[in-house]
C-alpha cells in the first residue's frame, strides 16, 4: 500500500521571497553574470569576513581552487575516500591524482595520520571534507599541512554556517569551497563559492570562471562584457548567473532560521536514537555544527537495502552518504594501503531525512519507525 505522504530525505526550502527575487531578475531580462552576482559576493564576503568568489557549483569551486593553487598533471591530493565523487572529479579535472585516505571512525572526517602515511614527493595538497557539517580534527590537519608544506583546500559543501573554535568555517585557513546546490544549508539553485585571503588565487578564479578572459568580472558586474581581451591560462564557463545570485541572497538572509531548525531536528534525533544501543549517531556539538545530513551507523550485519525498503514502505526516504571512491572503477586503481575504517563503516551508513521543512513530529516518526525496523 502506497503511503499517504513521503518524507523526503532532503529538499530545497523556498518561500515567496525567493520566488519574487527570481521574478525581478526575469523582468530585467538580464540572466547572465551581473550586478546581482557582485551583490551576493559582497554579502558572502561580509558573512565570512574575507573575500568570496561565486561560481556555478561546488564542484567548480573545488576545481578552480585547485587549479589556482597550481595543482596539475603529476601532482597528488590527499582526500578521504568517504565523500561524494565530486571531490575526486574536481581533483582529476586538473590532471592531478586523488589519493584515497581513511577517516576517523567517530567523526568520519579525514584522518590526517593515515593521510601522512600516503605522502609522496608528488603530494601537493590535502582536501579535508567536512562530512555532515563537522570538521573533525581541522587543527591537526592544518598542522600536518604546514609540516609538509601542503595547500589546504577545504571541501566545506556540508558546513555552511558551522563554526570551529568560535570562528565560521571559511573565515580562516587556506581555501574553503562551498556548495549552494538545491539541498545544501543555503541554496542558490545551483552555485558555489571559493573563500580565501590569497589574492592571487582569487584573481585566477575570477578569470578562470569566465573562460580565462582577463578581468572580465569587472565588466560583467556592470552588465557589459570584454570584446578585446587576452587569455593567459586555461579557463572554464563556471560563472554564476543572476538568477542563482538572487536566490542565494534571500537564502543567506535566512541562514539563522535554517541553522536553528537543523540543529533542533538533529538534537531530537540524537535524543530519540540514544534510547537504543543498536544505532550510532555522530557525536556532533550542535552549538558549533550546522548539520547538513543526519547519518547513522546500522548494527553489524544489518541488510541496509532491507532497512531502506521498509522505511520507504513507511513513507520515509533514506540515503547513503557515501559509497567510497576507492571502490569506483575510475578511481580505484593504484591503491597501495588499505582503508579499514572506511571499508568497515561505509556498508553501515544510512542517512535519515533532515531539512528545515520537517517538524519535530516528523523526526519522531522517522526515528520510531527506524527503531521498529531494526528491532523487527
Amino acid at each position: 500500500m502506497k503511503p499517504e505522504r513521503m518524507m523526503r530525505l532532503s529538499k530545497s526550502c523556498l518561500g515567496n521571497a525567493e520566488k519574487q527575487a527570481v521574478m525581478e531578475v526575469l523582468d530585467r531580462e538580464f540572466l547572465g553574470m551581473g550586478a546581482k552576482v557582485q551583490h551576493f559576493e559582497q554579502a558572502l564576503t561580509e558573512f565570512f569576513g574575507r573575500p568570496a568568489v561565486c561560481v556555478v557549483n561546488g564542484t567548480a569551486a573545488l576545481h578552480l581552487a585547485l587549479q589556482a593553487s597550481g595543482i596539475s598533471v603529476g601532482d597528488e591530493v590527499l582526500v578521504p575516500s568517504l565523500t561524494y565523487v565530486a571531490s575526486f572529479q574536481a581533483i582529476s579535472a586538473t590532471g592531478a591524482k586523488p589519493v584515497s585516505c581513511d577517516v576517523n571512525p567517530r567523526t568520519l572526517t579525514l584522518d590526517w595520520r593515515d593521510a601522512e602515511l600516503r605522502l609522496t614527493h608528488q603530494t601537493c595538497a590535502v582536501m579535508p571534507v567536512h562530512y555532515s557539517g563537522g570538521v573533525g580534527d581541522l587543527d591537526g590537519i592544518y598542522a600536518f599541512s604546514r609540516k609538509h608544506n601542503l595547500r589546504v583546500i577545504e571541501d566545506a559543501a556540508h558546513a555552511f554556517g558551522t563554526t570551529h573554535n568560535g570562528k565560521r568555517v571559511g573565515s580562516f585557513g587556506d581555501i574553503a569551497c562551498f556548495s549552494f546546490d538545491g539541498i545544501k544549508n543555503i541554496t542558490s539553485g545551483e552555485g558555489g563559492c571559493i573563500v580565501t585571503d590569497d589574492e592571487q588565487v582569487l584573481q585566477q578564479v575570477r578569470d578562470a570562471r569566465l573562460l580565462g578572459v582577463e578581468k572580465d568580472s569587472e565588466r560583467r558586474y556592470m552588465g557589459e562584457r570584454s570584446w578585446e581581451f587576452d587569455v593567459l591560462a586555461q579557463g572554464w564557463r563556471y560563472h554564476m548567473s543572476e538568477i542563482m545570485a538572487a536566490i542565494g541572497l534571500v537564502q543567506l538572509g535566512r541562514i539563522e532560521e535554517f541553522t536553528e531548525k537543523r540543529r533542533l531536528l538533529a538534537r531530537r534525533y540524537d535524543e530519540l536514537l540514544a534510547r537504543t544501543n543498536r544505532l550510532i549517531s555522530l557525536p556532533h556539538d550542535y552549538t558549533a555544527v550546522v548539520p547538513h545530513i543526519y547519518p547513522i551507523l546500522l548494527p553489524e550485519g544489518t541488510d541496509r537495502n532491507v532497512v531502506r525498503s521498509r522505511m520507504l514502505d513507511a513513507g520515509i526516504q533514506t540515503g547513503v552518504h557515501y559509497q567510497p571512491n576507492h571502490v569506483l572503477s575510475y578511481f580505484g586503481h593504484g591503491k597501495t594501503l588499505p582503508l579499514p575504517v572506511t571499508d568497515n563503516i561505509s556498508p553501515k551508513l544510512l542517512s535519515l531525512p533532515l531539512h528545515p521543512d520537517l517538524s519535530l513530529a516528523d523526526i519522531d516518526y522517522c526515528a520510531s519507525k527506524l527503531i521498529e525496523v531494526i528491532n523487527g
